[in-house]
């Protein structure tokens, strides 16, 4: 090969091994696929109405997977609304050692148990759904941690049976250390407001 053909082609081979570089820091870890796998493993959910979580491993890369959105290989966004997923959710760890998660949402799904404890441990979560998800009781204090929330939404039907309450902690002790948010939806959570009585 001539060098003129050498010194023509080299911009191009460059420019591909740039384009595959890029390429290569969209690609999922392989520890934040394996903590996926886990927590898919740990869910229980309905395999015929399932629209993301039975779709996943089918690919190597879980960033191209349903509901999943990452950066530079890591899982910043995980939506797993409308999954039918049901029952108690106390074997989630994997979930809460996806430290880069920066949006989670769970909503309407069917779990019937209270929202489990671990939600302190993802200190970049910005964006927080459990709306309408069927989590009952009260909404522990770790909720409370999450510095960095801007969106935080415990909402549920009126008339559904499943409530969550704010007693303990109480709405004020829920939002003091919320310096970012700018909405918060609280629809058909059960608050205690014990004011100071009058003498």
């Amino acid at each position: 090969m001539s060098l003129t053909l050498w010194l023509f082609l080299l911009p191009f081979c460059l420019l591909n091994m740039n384009i595959n570089i890029i390429l290569g820091t969209g690609h999922c870890l392989g520890h934040q696929q394996s903590l996926l796998l886990q927590l898919r493993n740990n869910l229980i959910f309905n395999p015929t109405t399932s629209q993301k979580l039975i779709y996943w491993n089918q690919s190597d890369d879980c960033c191209e997977w349903n509901g999943v959105a990452c950066n530079k290989g890591h899982v910043i966004a995980l939506d797993l609304s409308q999954e039918s997923i049901s029952g108690d959710i106390k074997n989630v760890s994997s979930l809460f050692k996806l430290q880069y998660l920066h949006s989670l949402n769970l909503a309407y799904n069917e779990f019937h148990s209270g929202i489990p404890p671990g939600f302190q441990k993802l200190k970049n979560l910005r964006h927080l759904n459990l709306s309408n998800a069927g989590f009952e009781g009260q909404i522990p204090i770790e909720i409370s941690y999450l510095t960095k929330l801007v969106t935080l939404d415990l909402s549920s039907t009126v008339t559904s049976q499943h409530a969550l309450k704010l007693e303990m902690p109480n709405i004020a002790m829920l939002v003091q250390n919320f310096t970012e948010i700018k909405e918060l939806h609280l629809d058909g959570v059960a608050i205690s407001a014990k004011g100071k009585s009058q003498q």
